[in-house]
């Protein structure tokens, strides 16, 4: 058994390198490791098992950097509404047990969304690592500009 000594920073295992100790890189620490994220890599696959992309950017970023096939466009202020198993403005595809992939531009919101949608009762949600740059920068075959996101 580990012992955390709650006066102590957590361990870092998410992949951050930076020693970024604000609110929010706290609370993406700790969403993430309530989290299996997909690598760009493995998102292929994950589509062909059954699981739902949903692209979460801006308009102005699908519009600039491109789309990802496949994936449903619920932009972030209407996630919740439309992933919630529960509520009456949900998306037909929303369902407790199916999993949700949510894609950002690098990985950082979508972190956090897929927690929020975790406590929502969509028990499988988590979020491609890197977000739409990693998987695009994969499917280019180069690197993303900052691996680790």
């Amino acid at each position: 058994m580990t012992t955390v000594d709650p006066a102590q920073p957590p361990d870092r295992d998410d992949g951050d390198e930076d020693d970024d100790r604000s609110a929010i890189a706290e609370l993406l620490h700790l969403s993430r490791r309530q989290i299996d994220r997909v690598d760009p890599a493995d998102l292929d696959a994950e589509v062909r098992d059954g699981a739902l992309v949903v692209d979460i950017r801006p308009a102005a970023d699908r519009e600039a950097e491109g789309a990802m096939p496949g994936a449903i466009v619920i932009e972030r202020i209407h996630l919740e509404w439309r992933l919630d198993p529960s509520s009456p403005h949900r998306i037909p595809e929303a369902a407790p047990d199916r999993r949700v992939i949510v894609m950002c531009n690098e990985g950082y919101a979508s972190s956090l969304a897929a927690v929020t949608l975790r406590s929502l009762g969509a028990t499988r949600a988590t979020d491609l690592a890197g977000g739409y740059r990693a998987w695009a920068a994969q499917r280019d075959g180069g690197e993303p500009d900052q691996p680790g996101r």
